[in-house]
């Protein structure tokens, strides 16, 4: 006789941490949420992250970067918030289109269910039908392996905006039912809120933390941990106060005031017990011993990454000529792309916004002022970086720009539509080709027809906005007559194949580029199909660089991209030695004796 035994082995629960934000919008949330993942991370788990957004739109791909700040472009092509740019950065993970949530998207999908008969003739409602889709969204998207393949054990999910606010009604519901669905042990609340010092007390008023925290019980959502973000420190009177009128403990009260970086803040957080306090909450399993090695080289690395922005001292300064220059946010991984390369390089950051439409002559006599400032600014500048954008503004500024820096040799980097404005600027003032533009810009009426060296690819062309770009992680193949020569090549580590993420819906037109090649403008990268031209370069020059594609998106602040970090290395006259290292040695190599003696305890 024959016994079949059945062994059942229990798989651990996924555990959920839900970011809220009180009083203001804009506090902070995403850096938080980022830090939470970090501090989760480096001790050993494996994490995700959702970012919710309350707005109808699908996705963030139509939006005017003066709105929302730019658009972060993930490897699947997702055009989502800038936040799972900072998730990305920080945890180290590649995300998914589906880790941004939006009305628009449960709407969408809800609709089209409804739309199938899949509710069976019922009448479709907020509640259930919007939560639910909410839930069993978030509960699919949390399960995905990420960048490494393995699975996530705790997802941090943002939800965006206010609490009070109508358009995030639903998702406040939708998780007040899903804390009863995974299991008390399983899901914690985390509330940001502003603890604010007017000038005419001088002291922390707490009344709008207490208002915040009652409006989320009211709601049905309990914080198990309040973080205070506040400008100075609180004491420790401001935070018992907090902790006995929000029902709280004192050591589930973080309070984080404002810090010289981002990458303080998960130094800070951990230092106020955060691991400890999850792993009680959230009954996480101990990690093996190997792990918490791991945990604490991580650790330490990133300790000392955000010990070094304290104590640079030289600075190079870098003008980025752009449109959407009145709100950083616009720029975002840009900004974070030319800080990872310049802290490899042991330097600071002096990043000089300049308005492209301010370097184009001026009528005015205000306009004039500006005009001036604006040059003045860009001849100081050690390097010049011409990003992504779309519109007319500003691009007969940008072209102007791009002709200051190359004829003047200083160290430039095209970014996307820089790409396609330095092969305009060339053929312009090098081939004499004065009609030389972009098929982007329509042209004035009363014109000749003009020579477009840019054109719009015939497969994106659509009256549709949303989603129809070029986007995603794409394929980009160092030409081989040409990669000795190149320096990006040997910036990427010599690889032939590369692959960086795109964001465009126009291309340079390639029946011009054997006059372009003959002039001196060297191509020498394009896509796996020869078919796209991707990366351009000028060998008399000490770094003229321009890429179609976006390499700030995977830029990480251990990993600066190769493009940021030549034009840092250019601007600051140390590239030729770089290179002539074999690409070794760029920061400090030094190990503290303190950091020394770490590794030999843990070895």
């Amino acid at each position: 006789m024959r016994f079949c035994f059945t062994w059942k082995v229990k798989i651990p629960a996924m555990k959920y941490v839900l970011v809220t934000g009180g009083v203001i919008s804009g506090i902070g949330k995403g850096v938080i949420a980022s830090s939470i993942g970090k501090i989760l991370k480096s001790n050993g788990y494996e994490v995700t992250a959702i970012k919710i957004d309350p707005y109808i739109n699908i996705d963030a791909g139509t939006f005017s970067p003066y709105e929302h700040g730019e658009v972060f472009v993930l490897d699947d092509g997702g055009e989502v918030d800038l936040d799972l740019g900072n998730y990305e950065r920080f945890m180290d993970i590649k995300l998914h289109r589906d880790n941004n949530i939006t009305t628009g998207k449960i709407y969408q999908d809800v609709i089209n269910r409804e739309r199938r008969g899949d509710f069976l003739g019922k009448t479709v409602q907020v509640v259930p039908h919007i939560t639910d889709a909410v839930q069993e969204w978030v509960e699919r998207v949390a399960l995905k392996p990420v960048s490494n393949g393995n699975q996530p054990e705790i997802c941090i999910i943002e939800l965006g905006g206010t609490i009070g606010d109508i358009e995030g009604m639903p998702f406040v519901e939708a998780f007040r039912q899903f804390q009863f669905r995974v299991k008390k042990e399983n899901f914690c609340c985390v509330h940001v809120s502003l603890v604010p010092q007017p000038k005419a007390t001088g002291e922390h008023k707490t009344k709008p933390t207490q208002a915040s925290v009652r409006e989320l019980r009211g709601l049905g959502l309990s914080p198990d941990l309040i973080v205070c973000r506040s400008e100075n420190p609180v004491d420790e009177n401001v935070k018992q106060k907090i902790s006995n009128f929000c029902h709280v403990a004192p050591e589930q009260v973080i309070c984080l005031h404002d810090v010289t970086s981002v990458y303080h803040v998960p130094i800070f957080m951990e230092e106020q017990g955060l691991v400890r306090f999850f792993h009680e909450r959230l009954n996480l399993p101990v990690r093996q011993p190997d792990c918490s090695i791991e945990a604490r080289r991580r650790s330490r690395e990133w300790r000392k990454l955000a010990k070094k922005l304290d104590r640079l001292v030289s600075e190079v300064k870098i003008a980025l000529v752009g449109k959407y220059t009145v709100l950083e946010d616009s720029y975002a991984s840009v900004i974070k792309s030319l800080q990872h390369a310049t802290m490899m390089c042991n330097l600071k950051l002096n990043l000089q916004f300049i308005a492209a439409a301010d370097l184009e002559p001026a009528t005015e006599q205000t306009n004039a002022i500006r005009y001036h400032e604006a040059w003045q600014n860009l001849c100081r500048a050690d390097g010049v970086i011409v990003p992504g954008g779309f519109g007319t503004t500003g691009i007969e500024g940008k072209i102007a720009a791009i002709h200051w820096a190359r004829k003047n040799k200083k160290p430039f980097l095209g970014i996307c539509l820089g790409f396609q404005l330095a092969v305009v600027e060339f053929a312009r003032h090098e081939l004499g080709w004065e009609d030389a533009h972009t098929g982007e810009i329509p042209p004035e009426s009363n014109t000749r027809e003009r020579k477009n060296v840019v054109i719009e690819m015939l497969e994106h062309h659509t009256g549709i906005m949303g989603g129809t770009m070029r986007l995603g992680k794409k394929v980009t193949m160092f030409r081989t007559e040409r990669k000795e020569e190149s320096i990006l090549w040997h910036l990427y580590g010599k690889q032939d194949l590369i692959e960086e993420r795109h964001r465009h819906r126009y291309e340079v037109d390639k029946i011009y580029v054997d006059d372009l090649e003959k002039g001196g403008l060297n191509f020498v990268a394009h896509d796996e199909k020869e078919e796209r031209l991707e990366i351009l370069e000028l060998s008399d020059h000490p770094y003229f660089v321009a890429v179609q594609f976006h390499p700030e998106y995977i830029s990480r602040p251990l990993k600066p991209s190769p493009p940021y970090l030549g034009l840092i290395l250019a601007a600051s006259n140390r590239l030729q030695s770089y290179l002539a290292r074999g690409c070794q040695g760029v920061g400090d190599a030094e190990t503290s004796d303190e950091e020394q003696v770490a590794e030999v305890n843990e070895r």
